[in-house]
């Protein structure tokens, strides 16, 4: 997530900075209050029960979560690109 900042930064692009910020804030508020609204599809592939995505609205990444109980871990944010099997078999 910073890196994606960071780079809006860069480019000059302080607007778009913050509205990365503020969906990113408002995925992670959506994702508390819903939990199981994600997708499994990459858990399914990955052999990691538990883990979901969420797309962040307006922009090309994905928010990568496991539900542990009574509260969420974010455990990733990564941009829609990445070859994300092979990141995650990586870890």
């Amino acid at each position: 997530m910073e890196a994606a900042i960071d780079h809006c930064l860069s480019e000059g692009a302080a607007t778009a900075a913050m509205d990365f910020a503020d969906a990113v804030e408002k995925a992670y508020a959506h994702i508390s209050r819903r939990p199981a609204s994600g997708s499994p599809r990459h858990a399914r592939g990955l052999h990691l029960p538990g883990l979901t995505s969420w797309p962040l609205a307006r922009f090309p990444y994905f928010i990568f979560c496991f539900k542990l109980g009574d509260r969420v871990d974010v455990w990733q944010v990564l941009h829609e690109a990445r070859d994300i099997p092979a990141w995650m078999s990586e870890g």
